[in-house]
Order: structure tokens, then sequence, then C-alpha cells
């Protein structure tokens, strides 16, 4: 019986450490402290990425890195000067269907809120119908010469600021992440073994009511087939005790 156990609990342990050890393998580990992973979507410019569908628009954009640029792929808007190129604002141009749009990144939420202010008073005091604007994060996005404005604002829904901060060093919350990562790993490492305890239990419980229910009606079968019972078994015993049925000869 010892021997029996003992051996049930070896084969519950092989079993959850294959499964620990497959659970492991099939996840990536945190990245060195000192290596950071750059994802290949990573590498594209923010102000790429929001243009709506950019997979089949980004080939046909227009990057613009000053004032001149700017006018030279719009036209001379007078709202254009309120835009401040300086400290890395850039912007990014396409067409759609619904007009020409255009998105202009600032660096500092600053430098966003100040010309939101400008564009907004500028629009509201000189109305331009075919012009649609919207600060979106550190974005200004503009829709040129729309002439649906439905079809403009959805255009305008679809952009979406998504800025990614990326260290050049060590990463300062390198600890933090790595014990979210653990607890992660540790809490599904550990609700799996349980659910794969728990199965087995079941499995067996199952597994035993049925044989025991399957042992049970075999019995009942080969008992009813039987005339007489026989406390030995049907084997011959001696009738010292006068109770056994005299068999006749």
């Amino acid at each position: 019986m010892l021997q029996s156990n003992l051996l049930r609990l070896l084969v519950v342990f092989l079993l959850i450490s294959v499964f620990a050890f497959n659970h492991f393998a099939q996840n990536e580990g945190v990245p060195p402290m000192d290596i950071t992973v750059v994802p290949e979507e990573d590498t594209i410019p923010s102000i790429v990425k929001a243009l709506p569908d950019r997979e089949k628009m980004q080939d046909q954009a227009t990057r613009i890195k000053d004032l001149r640029e700017l006018k030279k792929s719009l036209g001379d808007q007078k709202f254009f000067d309120l835009i401040d190129f300086t400290g890395g604002t850039e912007g990014i141009t396409a067409n759609y269907p619904a007009g020409k749009l255009l998105v202009i990144e600032f660096q500092t939420p600053q430098g966003s809120v100040d010309a939101d202010n400008k564009i907004k008073q500028f629009l509201s005091e000189t109305p331009t119908p075919s012009v649609f604007y919207r600060r979106i994060g550190n974005y200004s996005v503009f829709v040129l010469d729309g002439k649906d404005e439905a079809a403009a604002i959805s255009l305008l829904d679809q952009v979406k600021y998504d800025k990614v901060v990326q260290w050049l060093g060590r990463d300062p919350n390198y600890l933090k992440k790595a014990e979210e990562y653990f607890v992660k790993q540790a809490s599904q490492l550990f609700l799996s073994t349980v659910i794969l305890i728990v199965s087995g239990v079941l499995g067996a419980v199952l597994l035993g009511i049925i044989s025991g229910l399957i042992y049970f009606n075999w019995r009942n079968k080969r008992i009813s087939r039987t005339s007489a019972f026989s406390d030995a078994g049907g084997m011959i015993r001696l009738n010292l005790d006068e109770l056994s049925e005299i068999i006749s000869q």
C-alpha cells in the first residue's frame, strides 16, 4: 500500500515537472537589463503610424520638416503661419477620399496646447468650411478640402496618438517590469497546476465510479445465476454447526 502511494506521488510530481518545463519553454523570458529589444514596428516614426490605413498610405505620404515644405505641399493657408516647427516639430500629409489629411506632431504637450489655442481662435474668427481640425494628443490634425463633414470627422476619428517612450540606456522601470512578469508567470503556473491536479483527481474519481459500477453489475449478474448461497464460495466445507443444507447423493 505504501509503495503504491509513493508511486502515485512520483507520477504526479513528474507530470507537474513536465508541465512546468513546457510552460516556461513556451514563454519568452524578460530581456537582460542592458539589452533593449526593439521590434521592427517600433522603428517606424510615430507620426507615420498615425496615418489611417498606414500600410497602404505611408508610401504615398509626404513628410514635412518646416513651414516652407508645408506651404509647398498644401498651398499657402493663413493658419499655417501659426505652426512653429522649431524644437523637432514635424508633419505628414496624405490624400484620402475625405480630403487631404495633415498631421502635425509637437514634441511637448505645451507646444501642442499653445498651437491648438491659436488654431482654434483663428478658425473661429475666420471660418473655413472646407477645413476640419482636431487636437489629438500632441497632434494637430487637419482635413483640408473636405466636402463631406461626416467623412472628414470619420477620418479624424481614425487618427490615434500612440507615443512610445524608448530608453537609450537601462530602463529605470526594469525591476518593476521584471517583478510584474514574474508574478504573472507564477500565477499562471499555479493556476495551471491546480487545474491539472483537480482534473487528475476528478478523472480518478470518475474512473473509480465507472469501474465500481461495472464490477457491481457484473457481481449482481453472477449472483443471480447462483441457485444457492454458500459462504465458502462454492467450496466443500464441514457441516460442524449443522446449518448447511444436506446435499443428497
